[in-house]
């Protein structure tokens, strides 16, 4: 039985991000084809939920070669946009100390139920389930559409 959503994914504005590609880039080390997150659509620290986005292009690194006809935005890079998506809560959360990195640290109870395809946008929410000054922990969720495309939880640690 899938999860109660933590947010209608219609609901959310990716017209008007709250934070854009620079103030993730301000957070996160990614950059280029590794940059998985297009803005971020909500911050809300006092309810402790983060939403963002990613606009998928017919042109990522990914569609020639996963599945050659029939693309599809691999998990990985699904957790990795959520794995990004937490590391721009949690330095919001300690104040974005230049030299602090969030590492991943692994990923637990994780399920696929849709396709994410180029031309989508591939919206993530995450909500903290635990945060430490040694390690965090987040709940996360993907949507396409109205529909929840990927559940689970991120790990990462400070560097």
């Amino acid at each position: 039985m899938p999860p109660k959503l933590f947010v209608d994914p219609l609901t959310i504005d990716v017209e008007n991000p709250v934070r854009g590609i620079e103030d993730i880039r301000a957070h996160n080390r990614q950059r280029y084809e590794f940059e998985m997150l297009s803005g971020i659509a909500l911050l809300d620290m006092e309810n402790e939920l983060a939403v963002g986005y990613k606009n998928l292009g017919h042109d990522e690194f990914w569609v020639r070669g996963h599945i050659p006809g029939r693309p599809l935005f691999p998990g990985a890079l699904q957790i990795e946009a959520s794995a990004q998506l937490t590391s721009y809560y949690y330095m919001e959360s300690i104040g974005n100390p230049p030299d602090v990195f969030i590492g991943f640290m692994g990923v637990e109870d994780v399920k696929f139920r849709g396709s994410v395809e180029p031309g989508n946008t591939f919206v993530v929410a995450a909500k903290p389930v635990e945060i430490r000054s040694r390690r965090c922990k987040f709940a996360c969720q993907g949507y396409v559409d109205d529909k929840l495309v990927y559940q689970g939880t991120v790990l990462g640690a400070p560097m």
